[in-house]
């Protein structure tokens, strides 16, 4: 927002997570650092230096010409004196925004503090204004207007217990009435010692589930919280889900279907069920690998904090009672109070540093559906499907069936997209490759894309001469540039432009690469290349094919793949599709480029892919099928090699 007055001079009282707050109060328009107040710590005087400002020690060392205080030191109820400096800046005329939690009673003083000076005072309870939890507000605002909600459950950390119930408020439209009671506690009443503690009650009149990690480390509590916020709003047509306070936003649409005459389910979409082509479960918002723990603390918390001082701004500028806007937030820590004397204290916990996983170490890499034409890029996940708004996007290619179609207007940003994936699907190559005779002939790599794969294969078999062939003159730019920079593989790699379908075959080659390939060509064209593919592999030579995860053509909403930085850049990689016929699928690609929020390019292409499957790849070319050697199955699970001189076809 922008104010029409000058900027107001700000301190910053705290600086542990007060730090967040500089950030955000160094880069407001409407605001300027006038300094930080800080008990003078080596941390807070070097966090003063960085941005140029006074580091005081006292209240009575701040100027007089100060509009705003961000107070983010322990209030009370916590044991810190954060809501004695509140009152005391308010009483100085200096507007307060406060950090979570307090006591009701000290929430009362305050604002009756504030609305005697006529000053403006917020309390930050943060968690809601992070973006996915926005999202997932503004989602159930939609969702209420539409259906009566039936059912929350609702689980969180004790020590932002307090952020969730106004999370909750929000959700429902309000808190009242509502009462909770723990579920059947330990017969000391300390909840069994189990971690988790469970309430069950109504908020809002609603019947409401609540789950709590009643514990505490005394010296370190965000690091051992198992979980943070997550709620799920049931309503008689699906449920809309906040998987974790930084997303995503889940929606399940719920499972119907009529029946027939004969009282049997009906499984196919029709007149009377056109809801059965729903997707089981769609992203509303958020990235699963779109926002890293790194991301969290320089994007998403920033600009959370960013927005609470938007609304202390907004209601300086609107002079609001200050009385009148806080019932909401005197109704949150009302409950909250009453929420923690039904816990009772935290356990206090002293463990050690947990172990943290990577999705890695339980299923594999993350895979899915590969970008076509000389990719080698597969969908991790169903990302993001909330598309952002766009600029003025470059229109599609005419012809989305044409060579290389797809990937000529967005190559500059493939690799952005794809090292992730091809820092698997290299080496499973490779891999399938083991035992390649160089004598037999060349290799051939049809797609073969920027080269990342390609420069893999040439580097594990330096003796092999490859034929590269890729249509798309923006990507074989990037490729030809890839080969030449190495002089180990630019005297052996021929890169051509031809496609797939007008590839001439030497009479014998050692082995073929065929990824994200097949699906570009219409049945007939695939099984002639298929065909000549195995009459030109040597003796047991192999055939290397990776597809798409879609074997049957499916919609797909707007999905983001991929984001990655370059410089001051942020690039996002989305991508949609529809059915467009039998075994045939409309894919649609689009690739943004944002500086810091705002979006400053778009690049937009579409092509035709034809759903086939490995086992059907065997069947049409007459050789056999098997998987990758152990080690790269879970990591690339739509990839396939085929023998030559082998002509019964076998399943794995």
């Amino acid at each position: 927002m922008s104010t029409s007055r000058s900027p107001l001079r700000t301190v910053v009282a705290g600086t542990n997570f007060g730090r967040f707050y500089v950030d955000a109060v160094s880069a407001h328009p409407d605001l300027e650092l006038a300094g930080i107040l800080a008990t003078g710590s080596p941390q807070s005087r070097a966090l003063a230096r960085r941005h140029g400002v006074p580091c005081w020690t006292a209240l009575d060392q701040l100027p007089d010409d100060l509009g705003l205080a961000c107070v983010v030191v322990p209030s009370a109820v916590m044991g810190g004196q954060g809501t004695e400096l509140a009152q005391a800046l308010l009483r100085r005329g200096v507007h307060v925004l406060q950090e979570h939690p307090l006591h009701p009673d000290e929430l009362a003083e305050t604002l009756r503090v504030a609305r005697r000076g006529r000053m403006q005072y917020r309390v930050n309870t943060h968690y809601p204004h992070v973006e996915p939890v926005r999202a997932f507000l503004d989602a159930a605002r939609r969702l209420r207007a539409e259906q009566r909600v039936l059912h929350v459950d609702a689980a969180s950390p004790v020590h932002v217990l307090a952020p969730l119930v106004d999370i909750l408020g929000r959700a429902l439209g309000g808190l009242r009435p509502w009462r909770l009671a723990e579920v059947s506690p330990g017969a000391d009443g300390s909840g069994g010692g189990a971690p988790v503690r469970a309430l069950q009650g109504t908020i809002a009149d609603v019947p409401t589930t609540l789950r709590v990690q009643n514990q505490i480390h005394p010296g370190d509590r965000d690091n051992h919280a198992l979980f943070w916020h997550r709620v799920a709003v049931t309503t008689e047509g699906g449920v809309l889900t906040l998987a974790d306070t930084h997303g995503p936003v889940l929606w399940h649409p719920r499972m119907h279907s009529p029946r027939d005459e004969g009282h049997r389910l009906v499984f196919r979409s029709g007149p009377d069920a056109p809801w059965l082509r729903l997707p089981t479960s769609s992203v509303v918002a958020g990235a699963p690998d779109g926002h890293s723990f790194d991301e969290v603390f320089s994007e998403l918390w920033p600009a959370a904090v960013t927005r609470a001082l938007d609304g202390v701004l907004e209601a300086i500028r609107d002079d609001v009672d200050v009385l009148r806007e806080s019932r909401h937030d005197l109704a949150v820590f009302g409950a909250w109070r009453d929420l923690m004397a039904i816990l009772g204290p935290p356990e206090l916990i002293r463990p050690a540093a947990p172990r943290v996983l990577a999705v890695s170490e339980l299923v594999g890499p993350p895979t899915g559906v590969p970008s076509g034409g000389g990719t080698r890029q597969t969908l991790a996940d169903k990302g993001d499907r909330a598309e952002p708004a766009a600029a003025t996007p470059t229109p599609p290619a005419a012809d989305t069936n044409a060579p290389g179609a797809g990937y000529t207007r967005p190559a500059e940003f493939f690799d952005l997209g794809a090292q992730d994936h091809t820092g698997r699907t290299g080496p499973a190559v490779v891999a399938c490759l083991r035992g390649l005779d160089p004598a037999a002939g060349p290799l051939l790599d049809i797609g073969a894309g920027s080269g990342l794969v390609t420069r893999q294969v040439a580097l594990a078999h330096p003796e092999c001469e490859i034929i590269a062939a890729e249509p798309s003159a923006g990507m074989r730019a990037v490729l030809a540039s890839r080969m030449a920079e190495d002089p180990r593989t630019a005297a052996r790699v021929t890169v051509v432009p031809e496609a797939a379908a007008d590839l001439a075959l030497p009479d014998r080659i050692s082995g073929a690469v065929a990824c994200g390939v097949l699906g570009h060509l219409p049945p007939d064209q695939r099984r002639s290349l298929l065909e000549n593919l195995a009459a030109a592999l040597a003796p047991g030579a192999p055939l290397v094919v990776e597809l798409m995860g879609l074997y049957t053509p499916i919609v797909m909403p707007p999905t983001r793949l991929r984001q990655a930085r370059l410089g001051s850049q942020r690039y996002e990689w989305w991508m949609a599709g529809e059915p467009a016929g039998e075994a045939l699928m409309r894919l649609r690609t689009t690739w943004r480029v944002f500086a810091g929020e705002r979006l400053v390019r778009e690049v937009r292409d579409s092509y035709l892919w034809h759903t086939v499957t490995l086992e059907q790849v065997a069947e049409e070319a007459g050789l056999r099928l098997a998987a990758p050697p152990d080690g790269h199955r879970a990591a690339v699970p739509h990839l396939g090699v085929l023998r030559g001189a082998e002509r019964a076809v076998l399943t794995r």
